[in-house]
């Protein structure tokens, strides 16, 4: 039996940043993992999606170089090439995790781990003994609808996991939710001459964003060819050996729609099964996530979840952060409480999509007094030079005391500008402050100071 300071259950973000932070503070620290390192994110999700995303991005514009002054002919795309390209991205990222684990001394226990009473995990016929905490880190999986008959086949019915790894790919395929990564593999597969056609439940597409964000994408969406189905009920699935029937109901309206595959975008599961939660002491909450108080300790005293166990929002970053912070907690420390409310968010189509704090709507809901400060690309002077008119900066002005209850930013690099306004909320600066910034010009980033005179009512370009 070896004995840790921290063993961590999952070597993905969450997990490994863990792992780092607490060598950092001089713990010994061990990371169960039972694939790569880097779990999800690196490997097949974030990282290998935004690689295919800038090839689908290049395709796009070398369709339009000609009005640049730069003309290219007999354009050729190749999935299969730009799949590759992706992997190699991935597996440069993960083994750059490897090295990270090796720098810091942090021991890599390959293998399916299971928690023990008395702060042990268990993998194989080892148990291993941490001394201060044990810390779960298991993240999630792709989930499929089997009650209408959509279990993911791998063929005809995928996940996010196969799309990535095709070396062909279908003539059409309906994406089931256009929540963030339904949108991007919309983005992705249209950019490579597939028929998309994108169904979501909800009444919008991107329905955890700003209503004018998501109404800004469904139009860009449909210009290009993509048909876009929110409102719509998928009531029955008939699955062929090379196509899948789809009986759609959008409100009173009922249609059928037929494609060579579906993708399944709709929502996670978190993987909490099987790891010895249950005989541990550490309970769930009524959605499934592990329970934790403020400080991520779950109801067994030295047990910690992070990450996408931990409860929403199911992101990296998010994960990150946690990590760090049980860390320093496991050392005596008492770091910077997270502000759940202040992690950004961010669809990487084109364009960007990406936010922060509440929408429009939550405004509303929590009946708040505020003004809109608004500012559109369209009018923006580097936009115009790129070509890259469309969407707008729009910030959620406190009308008493100038803060800055959200913003919302769609439009190319949307996910780089963001955060400006992270930093601002963070530290409670005012719209007003934002405005004292001195923006350069000609830059993207300035709609963000003429979205924040646009709240003052004195927008200077529009």
């Amino acid at each position: 039996m070896a004995s840790f300071d921290v063993i961590i259950l999952g070597g993905g973000p969450a997990g490994y940043i863990c792992a780092i932070r607490s060598a950092q503070l001089g713990l010994s620290a061990a990371v169960v993992e039972q694939d790569k390192m880097g779990g999800v994110c690196v490997n097949i999700g974030c990282i290998p999606t935004k690689a295919l995303l800038h090839s689908a991005y290049i395709a796009s514009i070398l369709k339009e170089s000609k009005e640049f002054g730069v003309e290219v002919s007999n354009i050729k795309t190749d999935y299969g090439v730009a799949m590759k390209r992706s992997r190699r991205v991935s597996d440069q990222n993960s083994k750059g995790v490897e090295f990270l684990m090796k720098k810091h001394k942090i021991t890599v226990i390959k293998g399916t781990g299971v928690v023990q009473p008395g702060k042990k995990m268990k993998v194989g016929s080892d148990i291993h003994d941490a001394k201060k905490a044990v810390v779960i880190a298991t993240g999630s999986r792709v989930k499929g609808i089997p009650q209408i008959g959509l279990e993911i086949n791998k063929t005809t019915v995928i996940s996010s996991d196969e799309a990535l790894l095709l070396e062909r790919i279908p003539d059409s395929l309906a994406i089931i939710g256009a929540g963030a990564v339904g949108m991007e593999f919309a983005d992705i597969f249209q950019a490579f001459g597939v028929k998309i056609t994108l169904i979501e439940a909800l009444p919008r597409i991107l329905p955890i964003e700003d209503a004018e964000a998501s109404d800004v994408l469904a139009k860009s969406y449909r210009k290009r060819g993509i048909d876009v189905i929110a409102g719509a009920k998928v009531a029955k699935a008939t699955v062929g050996k090379d196509k899948v029937t789809l009986d759609i109901e959008a409100g009173s309206e009922k249609k059928q729609i037929v494609a060579a595959a579906v993708l399944m975008a709709a929502g996670r599961a978190v993987n909490t099964e099987n790891i010895g939660l249950k005989e541990c002491g550490i309970q769930l909450t009524d959605r499934g996530f592990i329970k934790v108080d403020k400080n991520l300790q779950t109801t067994a005293p030295g047990y910690y979840a992070i990450g996408d166990v931990a409860g929403p929002p199911m992101l990296a970053h998010k994960g990150f952060r946690e990590g760090s912070v049980v860390a320093e907690i496991i050392a005596g420390q008492k770091p910077h409480a997270i502000k759940y409310d202040n992690v950004p968010s961010v669809t990487y189509c084109h364009p960007e999509v990406a936010s922060i704090g509440l929408t429009e709507d939550q405004c509303k809901e929590k009946k708040l007094d505020y003004v809109a400060g608004k500012f559109p690309f369209s009018a923006n002077g580097r936009a115009r030079g790129t070509g890259e008119t469309e969407g707008f900066v729009k910030i959620l002005r406190d009308k008493k005391y100038g803060e800055i209850l959200g913003a919302h930013i769609v439009g190319a690099h949307a996910s780089e500008m963001i955060h400006e306004l992270a930093v601002a909320r963070e530290n409670e600066y005012t719209v007003e402050e934002i405005d004292l910034a001195i923006h350069a010009h000609p830059t993207m980033s300035e709609a963000i100071g003429e979205a924040a005179l646009d709240s003052l009512g004195r927008v200077l370009h529009i």
